[in-house]
């Protein structure tokens, strides 16, 4: 969790606004299909639904109130997949930093799967 102080007060955002800030922004860049998660039993990636897709992302906090974001992407078959990340990094930063005031240190996208349907 990350305070942000004011002179009129003070406003703590919690992992989760993080999460689903940072899922909404890049489920909504072209090519990706959704997040994803490895099922711990059966070792496979699974296509996370809507109101799911915060198991998708991790985000790290550091000592200089900044965070760092890991995102688990699954993305559609043709598309050109180092464009998409470039993409969905400078988007999900900058949709994160605006709407926190919070500044992103790093965004990792990490590709589990492409859909061919």
């Amino acid at each position: 969790m990350i305070r942000h102080d004011t002179e009129k007060g003070g406003v703590s955002v919690n992992s989760n606004v993080y999460t689903n800030i940072a899922g909404i922004a890049a489920t909504n860049c072209f090519g990706v299909k959704g997040m994803a998660v490895r099922s711990m039993t059966d070792g496979l990636v699974h296509l996370l639904r809507r109101e799911a897709m915060s198991k998708g992302v991790l985000v790290t906090f550091h000592d200089d109130h900044s965070i760092s974001i890991d995102l688990h992407i699954v993305v559609d078959h043709g598309v050109n997949v180092a464009a998409v990340c470039e993409s969905i990094i400078a988007e999900v930063r900058y949709v994160v930093q605006q709407q926190t005031s919070t500044e992103v240190r790093m965004v990792n996208v990490f590709v589990d799967s492409i859909t061919t349907d």
